[in-house]
């Protein structure tokens, strides 16, 4: 099997407070292979948002190994951590974080300014077009955000991430927001994305949406508990 894009070796986080210590996730082993679509499950403060964080350079772990791409993160300094994070990774929240008083070209071109300056004005044009593509928006180039429907709003925060041309799509409740509606078309169209190539991992409270995904991990208390790979569910305490 190729090395993975992203890979956890027994990572545990701890917050650490007055008088207590919080174990937000403990001893997780995961690894994210070029092409998957993973969906991390679990109830409320099960840890979702943590992995979610730490997989993302956003959070340091407090033991363990994180390797991306093959390079161990936890010994890079801050800046190191962002040129990493920039490179490899594209996020997607529960918020649109649109800029009202842009294009929606120009918000997802927006980003692409600080990630690669030297990126001539063709070829930036030519990722935020094709990014609008791939999201079937490129007939609201030109629009603002306040013109479009929830849906269309998380589509191109979708694009604003793939414009960046990620390995990894990571995607916090991409239907939080939206729907039943829109919430179904943004599903469908993350799992065309993946169908085409693009790697996504994909935090979600909603069963029925996990299931677009082709595996599932289950977190309780932290505590990876069950993964699911091509409809065989693994008890994680029972195989070791």
């Amino acid at each position: 099997m190729d090395n993975p894009i992203l890979a956890l070796h027994q990572v545990s986080k701890v917050y650490y407070g007055e008088d207590v210590e919080t174990h937000a996730i403990s001893n997780i082993d995961l690894e994210i292979q070029q092409g998957d679509y993973l969906a991390i499950m679990g109830p409320s403060g099960s840890g979702k948002s943590t992995l979610l964080s730490i997989l993302g350079l956003l959070d340091d772990i407090t033991s363990g190994s994180y390797r991306i791409q093959g390079v161990e993160t936890t010994s890079l300094d801050a800046d190191t951590q962002a040129e990493l994070r920039n490179l490899h990774i594209g996020f997607v929240f529960q918020s649109f974080n649109l800029l009202e008083g842009l294009t929606v070209f120009d918000n997802v071109a927006l980003p692409l300014h600080y990630r690669e300056p030297v990126l001539t004005k063709q070829a930036l044009q030519c990722r935020v077009l094709s990014a609008l593509k791939q999201v079937e928006m490129s007939h609201r180039a030109q629009h603002k955000p306040n013109q479009l429907s929830g849906g269309q709003q998380q589509r191109i925060a979708i694009a604003r991430a793939l414009a960046g041309e990620p390995s990894i799509l990571l995607v916090d409740e991409p239907t939080g927001n939206l729907d039943s509606k829109n919430g179904d078309a943004v599903m469908a169209l993350l799992g065309k994305l993946n169908e085409q190539g693009t790697t996504i991992c994909m935090v979600t409270h909603d069963n029925r949406y996990a299931g677009y995904a082709k595996q599932q991990i289950q977190l309780l208390d932290g505590v990876l508990v069950s993964k699911n790979t091509a409809n065989q569910t693994l008890a994680v305490s029972e195989a070791g």
